[in-house]
């Protein structure tokens, strides 16, 4: 698409000089109006969207396919390889989930080591009637308290996820084994079948002979025959 893009600029910049041409005579004007509101019927109707996109999508499913047919085992190892791809990248997400579970563990540790030590603060505050140090630590206890709460509650979902985010990688790792198995079998039967073809191939020749050279063949043999008359 962007080189058809490209080729369409690099026309119009070329013939730019018949393009001016064009819209200073009358004829040009009519047919370059006709263009644009063509390009602006199909732009602004539905169904002229829809079937310009139809159109499209069926010239690309046939370029697609002649691709294919070029060489298919080809296609099936790419798919192979992005399956590959993804599953390297599935990894790395689940590495990574791992990482910030422990680092939320930790957190939620030191959380509780804060309260207590908090919480143990407050109470020495209460015995030394200190009523500033007393609110101040037993807020922050408090606060402490209220974001671990939030904190297990994610870990708990995090947990949640990377349990079914590994069963999802283990099902994965069987399903791309499973698709290189297919493919590796199907690599295996395209050339035995293209062997045998070659191989049919040349025993037809070998049946049937080039006519041509078969001719120039017996031409050579007359000649031979000749020669020995001859003598």
């Amino acid at each position: 698409m962007a080189a058809l893009i490209a080729g369409i600029g690099v026309l119009t910049i070329k013939s730019i000089g018949l393009i001016v041409a064009a819209l200073t005579s009358g004829i040009g004007l009519v047919a370059t109006l006709l263009v644009l509101g063509t390009i602006i019927f199909t732009v602004l109707d539905s169904k002229a969207r829809n079937l310009v996109w139809y159109m499209y999508k069926s010239v690309m499913r046939s370029i697609t396919g002649i691709f294919v047919k070029l060489d298919p085992i080809a296609i099936l190892k790419g798919y192979v390889n992005d399956l590959k791809e993804n599953l390297r990248k599935m990894n790395r997400q689940i590495s990574m989930l791992r990482g910030q579970m422990h680092k939320l563990q930790e957190l939620i540790l030191n959380n509780r080591k804060e309260i207590q030590s908090n919480l143990t603060l407050a109470s020495q505050a209460k015995e030394t009637d200190k009523q500033a140090v007393l609110i101040l630590k037993s807020r922050k206890a408090g606060r402490l308290k209220e974001s671990n709460m939030k904190l297990e509650d994610l870990y708990k979902k995090m947990e949640i996820l990377y349990r079914v985010l590994g069963k999802m990688y283990e099902n994965s790792e069987v399903m791309l084994e499973d698709i290189e198995d297919q493919v590796e079998l199907k690599e295996q039967e395209r050339i035995a079948i293209h062997a045998s073809h070659s191989a049919m191939k040349s025993a037809m020749s070998i049946i049937s002979g080039d006519k041509d050279k078969r001719m120039v063949f017996d031409m050579a043999l007359e000649a031979i025959a000749d020669d020995g008359v001859i003598k």
